[in-house]
């Protein structure tokens, strides 16, 4: 049969202690004794001498918010170029029998000889004949 719940004698518990009079000192905060040495501190942003405060790292909100940007660069863009269109398609050729010109025919169809490479060019807009840069421009360009 259990105890009844009043009976002290099988109470395990030692009872508590007398206060003492003595007051105990509250815990020091810890402390970095180190940092608290430092007078002055050089800012890795710009390197400016500067009196930290608690566990100030920049000296000023500029150089925190560079260094933030410095750290967390986006990648920039890639730059998308477009599809390189063949050499010969826009080059314009030249037969030496019967002068006529060709944009992208390396051979002429009615002499059936093999033409020569004039410049870069393409159909003029207005009459659809073949026209190369030098001639719009009016300069020749040096050959390489």
């Amino acid at each position: 049969m259990p105890p009844p719940r009043n009976d002290n004698r099988n109470d395990n518990r030692t009872p508590p202690a007398p206060a003492t009079a003595q007051p105990t000192a509250p815990p020091s905060p810890s402390r970095n004794d180190i940092r608290n040495e430092i007078t002055s501190a050089a800012c890795p942003v710009c390197a400016a001498a500067f009196t930290p405060i608690r566990r100030q790292t920049y000296c000023t909100p500029a150089c925190r918010q560079a260094a933030f940007r410095a750290r967390h660069r986006q990648p920039r863009p890639a730059v998308v170029t477009p599809p390189a269109t063949p050499r010969r398609a826009i080059t314009i050729y030249q037969c030496p029998e019967c002068d006529t010109r060709q944009p992208g025919q390396q051979w002429c169809h009615d002499c059936h000889q093999p033409c020569r490479r004039v410049d870069l060019g393409g159909l003029c807009p207005h009459c659809d004949e073949p026209v190369t840069i030098s001639d719009l421009l009016d300069q020749p360009i040096p050959r390489r």
